[in-house]
């Protein structure tokens, strides 16, 4: 069928993510009107979102064009394009030559490694020698290969393959690396260019199974005084939804999914006095970065950029089968699109749900017996991806006070390696006989457009100091806090301090609460860490800005990624720490607030063979943004008939 031929719908709002008919009919008018070859490989399909100022004054009917975003790689020539697609108009609005990047690895590329891998002779035969004689138990995962600068990787878009074995099929092949073993393959010619031998290392002798019916050498036994805990909403739930528009208590959220990012909000608001007040434009993972301690060979270069060279939205779980969410759910689909354009959908990629979370607020009046208990609950928009061994959930959550909070939650099995007997590792641990699991780190950076009551904002950094002893301060107890707004982008590179409590706060000086003070939300920081790659490393040459908690640039609709566009292979030079460097005004713009946070892992044996889930958070609370507290209108819960503190129905008295 002709790409004039196909029809779509329109979509509602502009924001809307694609839908598998409109992927389908932008990539028949670029294939139509460029004459791609038939080996083109589209690296990425989305929404070519529109302006700021068009989405901001969209009123529900109004017209708007609708266009699409094209990253395409011809493998032959080692050529990639930009193309931007307008449905609305049916033609090709750009078309352009981007030279000496590589773009991020696709879905379907990473099965065509692993074929291509356990296939071939030479690596079937350096299997042999590690006693492996059925390459079908192989697993093989294609790791970007970063850049060092080796001449004759220059210019190819690489992979290298690092393998486990399975004891059987089925089983955790994970608890097995061949490690020392590493092909090198040109992705876009789909060739093994060299492989890396670094020596046998033994197969690890003790089995990783992590469900009762595989565990043999470590048997598990199921708990038995595990009662059900149900959690019953009888009258539905408490949100509303048209699309992909939220609405929940006073929040109202729209959101949309990437391939590259996952989860991304987009006008986020909360209704006070009688009219919603903005509060966020757009904020989503930008990028996370994985640096790895061990000097081995077969672990050295590791350092895996997961959104920006896997995609970690194309790597999301269907929830459909899962227990990632309870209550009264609803899911959302994602729609992407594989490397010959077509689109694919993940079922159930995004889930939605309420949870109880404790007490809002309370107060008892000893005199009276007068008690006030308000419950709190929250909602939580959030999805899952598996990149590789390892599992990432991304979870945001809005409550009744309004504050935002971001949380990811690390899970799955660690990146291992194997140990000759009697062998310790001084970059790792051994989890299990033979099995060293590498110190690493996690580092998430979140990129934070906030338009608080408007588009200007500033960003307000404040620290506690002592009061100097004296007269003032007789019993040497006074402190008091400093505050200043960063005036360029070069001032805003900050990190958190205990010592001094500082403390980053976005406000808008246009907009005042009733007591005069500019309206705010602060960054409340959780668990952060500082990387150990020193600056002549590879990885702070290629991603400087984790060696800050914290950016801010004015906003620039093509600086979408703390990594820049390209960071697959990348020498450095198109990131966070560069864009700051243009040292433009911040105060009182529309700026972007960019936060890191690292997890330090250094591995234990209770981390084996899964994970127990680690936590990564931080909130956007608000202060002053609000006249008082925004939750005192919650509504007096219903008392339950074990209810101790009140007669009638309801927990006050």
């Amino acid at each position: 069928m002709k790409a004039s031929e196909m029809k779509v719908n329109q979509a509602t709002h502009p924001l809307e993510p694609l839908t598998s008919e409109e992927i389908t009919k932008a990539v028949a008018i670029l294939r139509s009107e460029m004459n791609l070859t038939q080996s083109a490989r589209f690296a990425q399909v989305v929404l070519n979102e529109p302006e700021k100022e068009l989405v901001l004054n969209f009123k529900e009917g109004d017209s708007f064009e609708r266009e699409v975003f094209i990253i395409l790689l011809e493998p032959e020539t080692n050529e990639t394009f930009e193309a931007i697609v307008s449905l609305t108009k049916e033609q090709v609005v750009s078309y352009e030559f981007i030279p000496d990047v590589r773009p991020g690895f696709i879905l379907d590329e990473f099965e065509a490694v692993e074929e291509l891998v356990k296939n071939d002779p030479d690596y079937q035969a350096a299997l042999l020698k590690r006693g492996i004689t059925d390459p079908s138990l192989v697993m093989i995962d294609p790791w970007s290969s970063g850049y060092f600068g080796i001449p004759e990787d220059e210019g190819k878009r690489l992979v290298r393959a690092l393998a486990w074995v399975r004891p059987a099929e089925g089983e955790n092949g994970y608890a097995y690396p061949v490690t020392g073993l590493i092909p090198v393959v040109d992705v876009n010619k789909m060739e093994i260019i060299r492989i890396e031998d670094y020596g046998v290392k033994p197969i690890p002798p003790t089995d990783g199974a992590y469900t009762p019916e595989e565990a043999n050498s470590y048997p598990i036994d199921i708990r038995q005084d595990v009662k059900p805990l149900d959690i019953i909403q009888p009258e539905g739930p408490s949100f509303e939804i048209d699309g992909h528009f939220i609405k929940w208590q006073k929040w109202n959220i729209r959101f949309g999914f990437t391939p590259r990012e996952g989860l991304v909000l987009h006008t986020v608001g909360y209704e006070d006095k009688g009219k919603v007040r903005p509060i966020l434009y757009r904020a989503a993972l930008s990028e996370m970065v994985v640096p790895y301690s061990d000097t081995n060979p077969a672990h050295n270069w590791q350092n895996a950029f997961d959104a920006g060279e896997y995609g970690i939205g194309q790597l999301a779980n269907s929830l459909e089968l899962g227990c990632d969410c309870v209550g009264f759910i609803k899911y959302f689909d994602a729609v992407m699109s594989n490397s010959k354009g077509e689109p694919f959908t993940v079922k159930n990629a995004v889930c939605l749900h309420e949870e109880d979370y404790g007490v809002a607020w309370k107060h008892t009046d000893w005199r009276t017996n007068r008690v006030e208990v308000r419950r709190s609950r929250r909602l939580v928009i959030s999805f899952f991806a598996t990149v590789a061994n390892y599992d990432y959930g991304f979870f945001w959550s809005f409550y009744p006070d309004g504050t935002i909070e971001c949380e990811v939650k690390l899970t799955g099995i660690l990146n291992v390696g194997a140990l000759d007997e009697g062998e310790v590792p001084k970059y790792g641990t051994e989890v299990a006989p033979q099995v060293n699991a590498p110190y690493h780190q996690h580092f998430f950076n979140f990129r934070i457009d906030p338009i608080l009551d408007g588009v200007n904002n500033s960003l307000v950094e404040s620290y506690t100091v002592a009061e100097k002893a004296g007269p003032e301060n007789p019993n040497n107890n006074a402190f008091y806090t400093i505050a200043k707004a960063f005036k360029t982008e070069s001032e805003s590179v900050s990190n958190i301090d205990l010592a001094t409590q500082k403390t980053w706060k976005i406000v808008n000086p246009n907009s005042k609460n009733f007591v005069g003070q500019p309206v705010g939300y602060k960054i409340v920081t959780g668990e952060n860490c500082f990387p150990f790659a020193t600056d002549e490393a590879s990885v702070i040459k290629r991603a400087g800005f984790i060696k800050n908690h914290l950016h801010v640039t004015k906003y620039d609709r093509d600086q979408m990624y703390a990594s820049g566009k390209y960071p697959n292979q990348s020498k450095g030079g198109d990131s966070l720490e560069h864009y700051v460097k243009a040292d433009r005004n911040i105060e009182n713009e529309d700026i972007v607030v960019w936060y890191t946070m690292g997890h330090h892992h250094i591995t234990r044996p209770e981390d084996w063979p899964v994970m127990p889930t680690a936590y990564q958070s931080f909130q956007l609370k608000p202060v002053g943004f609000f006249d008082r507290n925004p939750a005192l209108d919650l509504p007096r819960p219903k008392a339950k008939t074990s209810c101790s503190m009140t007669k009638g129905d309801s927990c006050h008295q």
